[in-house]
């Protein structure tokens, strides 16, 4: 999650895909300390309307033998993964895209744009929330067999929020598919749909040492140099420091600009709300989430009519965190009903 600084009004935004102006490609800005593959894994760049390239990780469900040891492949959706502020596709294919990769899911996670591997685009920040979900539906359109679902973490759960919107906007005014239609869609430890300015003044008033601490971690990017408060932002107290460390420093690498410009942002929020049931969404919380408090997790539930999960024992990072397996066991679950096995 980006900076916690901008507590502008919020207003209702513009829902249409503009194209965006085409940038000079900046191959010299990538990560100074690549992110290593892990088996099974590949990474594409996907080419996006602007002419710029976006980093995806790919890796692909395994197939399983029946009973009878016949080849079957099980159908489940594709899954695509959106990081946060300070991330990029690297923080999915640490320990989740092996998870679901081994229970048959075709797991595809993104760097959007300016982050990771990706092309940075011109201007000071990498885009909007209108740009970056334009991005996800560019790739999907492209590049994805069948409607997946769409996992999301902090920013990625807010950019996931507006892509929902517009499915259903797209469908009102006979746009066609701009924003191709979704199996469902996960928010993990997301912002809620008005934003972050909800947060900022929670912390402010009721947890000041709390609120100094998250804007001197992600406003003045102390996380990167300062162990310890990377750790208290992101993680479990029982993460390991050497692990705390790799990825800090992957952090540190991941984002060459902000994603947002936060003023721009908080001023076009709320989100457009959807019809209730409209898609299958699964809202999950970490218990010891120094971030995104709980108010902030049953507001995006109730945004959407469904009861949050919050998960005890992990924290902001719930997909890199000690205890990463509690997450991914849930979603797991959540996703069990989409399946469907199909003898090769």
């Amino acid at each position: 999650m980006a900076a916690v600084l901008s507590l502008l009004p919020s207003n209702l935004s513009s829902t249409r895909i503009s194209t965006k102006p085409r940038a000079v490609l900046d191959r010299a800005s990538k990560m100074g300390v690549p992110y290593g593959l892990k088996k099974g894994q590949s990474r594409l760049f996907h080419e996006l309307p602007s002419g710029l390239n976006m980093e995806v990780i790919v890796q692909k469900g395994a197939v399983d033998k029946d009973p009878d040891g016949k080849k079957q492949r099980i159908e489940n959706p594709p899954l695509v993964f959106v990081h946060g502020s300070y991330h990029a596709a690297w923080c999915w294919a640490e320990q989740w895209l092996p998870f679901f990769s081994a229970h048959g899911y075709d797991s595809y996670a993104v760097s959007l744009l300016g982050q990771g591997e990706s092309d940075v685009p011109a201007g000071s920040v990498s885009g909007t929330l209108q740009t970056h979900a334009g991005d996800i539906a560019d790739f999907i359109h492209q590049t994805v067999r069948s409607p997946p679902v769409l996992v999301g973490h902090s920013f990625g759960g807010l950019i996931i929020q507006y892509y929902i919107a517009n499915i259903n906007n797209d469908q009102s005014l006979g746009k066609g598919n701009l924003y191709p239609k979704l199996n469902g869609a996960v928010l993990v430890c997301s912002v809620p749909p008005s934003g972050n300015s909800g947060l900022v003044w929670r912390y402010l008033f009721s947890k000041p040492i709390a609120a100094f601490k998250v804007t001197r971690s992600l406003a003045a990017k102390a996380f990167q140099t300062s162990l310890p408060l990377c750790k208290e932002t992101f993680f479990s107290e029982t993460m390991e420091d050497q692990l705390v460390l790799r990825y800090q420093e992957l952090m540190r690498e991941s984002s060459r600009m902000p994603l947002f410009d936060l003023r721009k942002l908080n001023a076009s929020l709320p989100v457009p709300s959807v019809p209730k049931s409209s898609i299958k969404l699964l809202v999950l919380g970490a218990k010891d989430d120094f971030i995104v408090d709980a108010e902030g997790l049953n507001e995006t539930g109730g945004f959407y009519d469904v009861s949050p999960v919050c998960v005890e024992g992990v924290a902001h990072d719930m997909m890199l965190d000690c205890s990463w397996q509690k997450g991914a066991k849930i979603i797991l679950s959540w996703l069990n009903g989409l399946k469907e096995i199909v003898p090769l």
